[in-house]
C-alpha cells in the first residue's frame, strides 16, 4: 500500500466525484470474483470507486468492507463517503526498464 498525499488524496477524489461507481458490492460481498475484477479495473486505471449497496451491509459496517477490500487488493482506501468507497494502487511499474 503506497502513502498518499493530501494534494494526491484531493486529485483523485476530484477525478472520480462526478464519474459513478464501476462495481456494486453485494449480498456476496467482497466475493473472489469480485476482488479479481477490482484488482484489473485498478491494474487499468489506478483509481477505482464502489458501491456497497444495501444488502450488503447487514451485518458489516461500509467502513469494514471497504478496509477488507483495500486490504485484499493491496490499494489504498483514498474515501469512504457512505457507502461509496474510493480505492487508488499505482500501476505495477515494469522491471524491463
Amino acid at each position: 500500500m503506497s502513502n498518499l498525499t493530501t494534494r494526491m488524496k484531493r486529485r483523485i477524489k476530484r477525478e472520480l466525484s462526478e464519474k459513478k461507481p464501476t462495481i456494486r458490492i453485494g449480498k456476496n460481498q467482497a466475493s473472489k470474483e469480485i476482488l479479481k475484477e477490482i484488482e484489473k479495473r485498478l491494474e487499468q486505471k489506478e483509481m477505482i470507486k464502489i458501491k456497497i449497496l444495501q444488502s450488503a451491509l447487514q451485518e458489516n459496517k461500509a467502513k469494514e468492507i471497504a478496509s477488507k477490500i483495500a486490504k485484499e487488493t493491496e490499494a489504498t482506501l483514498v474515501e469512504i463517503r457512505g457507502h461509496t468507497l474510493i480505492l487508488y494502487k499505482p500501476r505495477a511499474k515494469n522491471s524491463g526498464k
